[in-house]
């Protein structure tokens, strides 16, 4: 099935969403079965390795459209069996032009779409879980941090080896504005991980940091801070 030019239908020959994102599944899990040169039974054997067994015919069934229900979890197995991500399978962006996100609303492109499901691009700040945004920001200063110790460390570095005084002035210089970058970094976390507890969460296991310290008292990485 197509979600091609779903607009310009008739009111009647539009099929159930419910019905759209179940084709729009088989098909790809169709497609990405055939791209990777698995039969039908090789797929169902590779979900009874993975613990979820869907049989043969099941699958079958699936992508021919014969399927009444296509559970969550089943997607789930089948799009680690695929090497993919499941909601590559649900939202196949480049293979698939536009979908219908929800029922009773016009269908939009796909990418769109997916960004809406996972949540990567929030739109209206307000319309955003609070805790999945925090946990986006987390990750955003977590990936400042990082570069800005990288590139301090790479100056450092220059500044050790530099060949002369000009070159070291430069290398120090540089070194101290990339230090203020990743104390400004360092400081977003802190607070950003102590709202997330505030909120009633637990913040993500910090990466590797020369400003973080092993474990605290309870055994979780903590920040040094």
């Amino acid at each position: 099935m197509t979600q091609h030019g779903f607009d310009d239908e008739d009111e009647d020959d539009i099929p159930e969403w419910v019905d759209q994102v179940m084709a729009t599944v088989a098909k790809e899990v169709r497609r990405r079965r055939k791209e990777l040169g698995m039969s039908a039974q090789s797929l169902a054997d590779a979900c009874e390795e993975i613990g979820h067994p869907i049989p043969r015919n099941v699958i079958a069934n699936m992508e021919s459209g014969r399927r009444a229900s296509l559970p969550l979890v089943d997607v789930m197995v089948l799009a680690e069996a695929l090497h993919t991500n499941p909601i590559c399978l649900i939202y196949p962006v480049g293979y698939v032009e536009r979908v219908q996100k929800l029922p009773l609303r016009p269908s939009e492109q796909t990418w769109d779409a997916m960004q809406w499901f996972t949540g990567a691009e929030p739109g209206e700040p307000l319309a955003l879980d609070l805790m999945l945004r925090l946990f986006h920001q987390h990750e955003s200063e977590q990936r400042a941090l990082s570069a800005a110790e990288s590139s301090e460390q790479d100056e450092a570095w220059k500044a050790k080896s530099a060949s002369d005084a000009t070159q070291r002035e430069e290398a120090l210089s540089a070194q101290a504005f990339y230090a203020e970058r990743a104390a400004l970094a360092k400081e977003r976390l802190r607070h950003i991980r102590t709202t997330i507890r505030e909120e009633g969460g637990t913040p993500p296991m910090l990466l590797p940091s020369r400003f973080t310290s092993p474990f605290d008292d309870n055994n979780h990485l903590e920040e040094d801070f």
